[in-house]
């Protein structure tokens, strides 16, 4: 294939990389990111009461964090691949602070919107920083490195509900967004005092009609998903925009294929490798965000109701937050499963630990306990799942294309937490219990969201097996951060 002109400032010889505080200023960084997803999660209920408007409204709050980080996060990734990876990785958290104060200064829905937007913006962080280690450390440090940094994006999402719980009950509301604004200038100093800029470049010109196309069908596309529920799923607004998301995407896909310099590279992503990882990592996005929408719930309900546990926020947060923990510890044992039988056995391996702990929840669900071992079982095996993908997506593409590489298998991520949220909302709204005046989810309804959290981790399993297998890398290609080239690639990396 022809890739797009890329060319790379690495002539003569580099300086030998500064690692040491690289990995765990990335790391802190993608977990301040992550933190936004469950920023206001303590305040959706009372939100409609602080901005003085209806719950239907003040659910953009959520929907526009949502909206921007899917556009943002494959444009970031292409501009950190042509300007700079660590350039990009400040833009996005300087977007976040500010994005933090308008939501903190804000007590009406408009600058609300705003504010989560502009932290929407931030998403890019996590595949910036991944693509920056690549650039930065030498090939035997980059595995376990990188499941660390990957791993960030479940330790920010675990731990951020209890904390903002915390906040949320012993502060003003406005403190949650002024505490992320304070992590995020501690990252950004960080960055800026401690991560060095990448010397690979793509340079060239910024696709700006094919980000515009991207853009305009994911948000039709993530529109429809995320508010089907609420206008109807069979509305002429859901199915309009569906069909708008089809129309606009496959023109937008014939486009990038006649452009010189595409914002994303088809043909790189059509690679069997890369094509089946991002496949897979759709259905594993669905299986890791099941257990966000389950667990909390039924820590919450009453006691009285037969099935729930009658727990606070915070508890259902403290329960949740050992998965994270989990999440980070096994980093560096997904690395060395990676490093010994390829990152495509680590994959299936996690896959079948998620459906595991799913399969263990669906039976375990009566005590507190239940909860905290299957999602520590579930997050072991995200935790093996998010190191090994952008593994796979860096072992087939080039230096160059790495930022937008990742970036674009982050997307595939979170459509599928999106496409779980929406599933999980259609099954509980239709599987409920009365009790007294009220239509609560009910138990089978919360089994059947766990059984297909089981059975998309599965989806993953069977579909990472097809993954091609990668012939191993020679030592001074993979430390000059060269792409590793899986062996059935030879004949397309020709065409």
């Amino acid at each position: 294939m022809s890739d797009a002109p890329a060319r790379s400032d690495t002539t003569g010889t580099a300086a030998p990389p500064k690692t040491g505080a690289v990995v765990p200023v990335l790391a802190f960084s993608g977990i301040v990111v992550s933190l936004m997803q469950t920023l206001v999660i303590p305040i959706v209920g009372q939100l409609p009461q602080y901005l003085d408007a209806s719950a239907s409204d003040t659910a953009w709050a959520i929907t526009a964090t949502l909206l921007a980080a899917a556009v943002a996060t494959p444009v970031m990734g292409r501009l950190g691949d042509m300007h700079g990876k660590r350039r990009m990785l400040l833009v996005s958290m300087t977007m976040l602070v500010i994005g933090s104060v308008v939501a903190g200064l804000s007590d009406s829905l408009v600058p609300m919107i705003v504010g989560r937007a502009l932290q929407g913006l931030s998403s890019g962080v996590i595949p910036l920083g991944i693509s920056i280690l690549r650039d930065e450390l030498p090939a035997e440090k980059l595995g376990s490195a990188t499941a660390m940094i990957s791993a960030s994006l479940g330790v920010g999402g675990a731990l951020g509900l209890p904390a903002a719980a915390l906040i949320a009950d012993n502060f003003d509301w406005h403190a949650l967004f002024w505490t992320s604004a304070a992590l995020g200038v501690v990252a950004l100093v960080l960055v800026l005092a401690l991560v060095p800029e990448s010397k690979v470049r793509t340079g060239g010109r910024f696709d700006l009609a094919g980000a515009a196309g991207m853009a305009a069908g994911l948000v039709c596309l993530l529109l429809a998903i995320s508010k089907g529920a609420d206008w109807g799923w069979g509305s002429g607004t859901t199915l309009g925009l569906f069909v708008a998301a089809v129309v606009v995407l496959l023109g937008w896909g014939f486009f990038e294929l006649r452009v010189d310099q595409p914002l994303v590279d088809l043909r790189t992503t059509a690679r069997p490798q890369v094509l089946i990882t991002n496949l897979a990592s759709v259905a594993i996005g669905f299986g890791m965000f099941s257990m966000s929408l389950v667990i909390p719930q039924l820590l919450q309900l009453p006691e009285r109701t037969g099935y729930g546990l009658g727990q606070s926020l915070l508890a259902a947060g403290l329960v949740m937050a050992p998965s994270g923990l989990v999440m980070m510890a096994l980093a560096p044992v997904s690395a060395l499963v990676s490093r010994a039988k390829g990152p495509k056995v680590t994959l299936m391996i996690g896959a079948l630990i998620v459906a595991a702990g799913y399969g263990l929840n669906v039976l375990l669900m009566s005590e507190v306990w239940h909860f905290v071992l299957a999602s520590c079982v579930i997050g072991a095996g995200i935790g093996f799942t998010y190191g090994a993908m952008p593994a796979l997506i860096m072992g087939a593409v080039p230096a160059s294309e790495t930022g937008a590489a990742n970036s674009l298998n982050t997307l595939m991520r979170s459509i599928g937490t999106s496409v779980a949220s929406a599933v999980a909302g259609v099954v509980l709204a239709q599987m409920t219990t009365r009790f007294g005046p009220y239509a609560l989810p009910g138990e089978d309804g919360f089994r059947t969201v766990l059984a297909l959290g089981a059975g998309a981790a599965l989806i993953g399993f069977a579909i990472a097996a097809f993954i091609p297998r990668q012939r191993p890398a020679a030592p001074d290609t993979a430390a000059a951060g060269e792409p590793v080239r899986p062996a059935t690639e030879a004949s397309a990396a020709q065409a």
